[in-house]
């Protein structure tokens, strides 16, 4: 059966107790939702959140991390008390805001669209004006992503990165981190600028010694569907590594659908499957987890 016969992933088996999906994208501002595949009818959003609910996925953090979904990301978060919001201008939109039009290591030309007219000083400068609001709680997804960025692009990408920083001190705000083949890159700015009280790794992708670096440091590590994937030995490794107390989950919806549905388009629902993944890899029971990841979700944000 190929990914467009297959939908949607079927409900799983409902948590024991409430957890928060910390990372996901609806796709609000956007023409279509562009982890659904052609011939995949994409579920309305009170679909998504009557099914995230029925399965105990409880709340939310909507990401929005271009121009043309940072105010959907916040009127969502105004309108349903159980989302709030996260804005960044996503690494990989940095470069083309700011005129880089290098074909990147992973060989693709870049994805030129209409914002990327405004300069990246104006969308970094709607971010800062839009993160104001009552429901934004976090500054992200921002960080650097060396697979799509060549030597330009990463140097834009670095500058940006420190401008996020110092966005989310200013504001009081958590800040949601984009790490891919960037490591050592994201601590060195992080230490030498000052992470924000409250840092996350978003879609942890390191090993061991990055989440002890995190561990030391007082960084969240969030944890996605990746963790379940046969192949992945190297992040369950290293999620045993990380204290209970600094761990998160989320779905980076549509994207990274857990196994056994790899193809499948992702949703906040289809998160209790990573949940359980991580409650055997800690070793930890399944309802005492789930509590530990709220209150580690809810000190992250503040207040709810």
């Amino acid at each position: 059966m190929s990914p467009r016969e297959r939908g949607w992933p079927p409900l799983p088996e409902a948590l024991p107790a409430a957890v928060v999906d910390n990372h996901t994208h609806f796709p609000v501002g956007a023409e279509e939702d562009p982890g659904v595949r052609e011939g995949i009818v994409p579920l309305t959003l009170a679909e998504q959140l009557e099914r995230a609910a029925s399965v105990g996925v409880a709340r939310m953090v909507q990401v929005g991390c271009d121009l043309d979904t940072l105010a959907g990301s916040v009127a969502l978060a105004e309108e349903h008390p159980q989302v709030v919001a996260a804005l960044a201008i996503h690494p990989n939109e940095v470069p083309l805001h700011a005129g880089v039009r290098e074909v990147a290591p992973d060989g693709l030309d870049p994805a030129v669209a209409p914002r990327h007219e405004t300069s990246l000083d104006d969308a970094v400068a709607r971010v800062a004006d839009l993160a104001r609001h009552e429901r934004v709680r976090a500054i992200g997804e921002t960080g650097l992503d060396f697979f799509r960025g060549g030597e330009r692009a990463r140097e834009v990408q670095r500058a940006a990165f420190r401008t996020h920083i110092a966005l989310a001190k200013e504001l009081g705000l958590a800040l949601q981190i984009h790490d891919r083949e960037a490591h050592e890159d994201v601590v060195e700015i992080l230490l030498a600028d000052g992470a924000p009280e409250r840092t996350v790794f978003h879609c942890f992708s390191g090993d061991v010694g990055l989440a002890r670096v995190c561990a030391e440091h007082g960084w969240y590590l969030s944890v996605a569907g990746p963790v379940t994937f046969k192949a992945n030995d190297t992040l369950r490794a290293a999620v045993r590594e990380v204290p209970l107390e600094l761990l998160l989950v989320e779905t980076d919806a549509p994207y990274l659908t857990p196994a056994p549905y790899r193809g499948y388009p992702n949703a906040p629902y289809v998160l209790p499957l990573t949940v359980r993944r991580l409650a055997e890899e800690t070793g930890t029971g399944l309802a005492e987890l789930c509590h530990r990841l709220t209150a580690n979700t809810e000190a992250v944000y503040d207040t709810w």
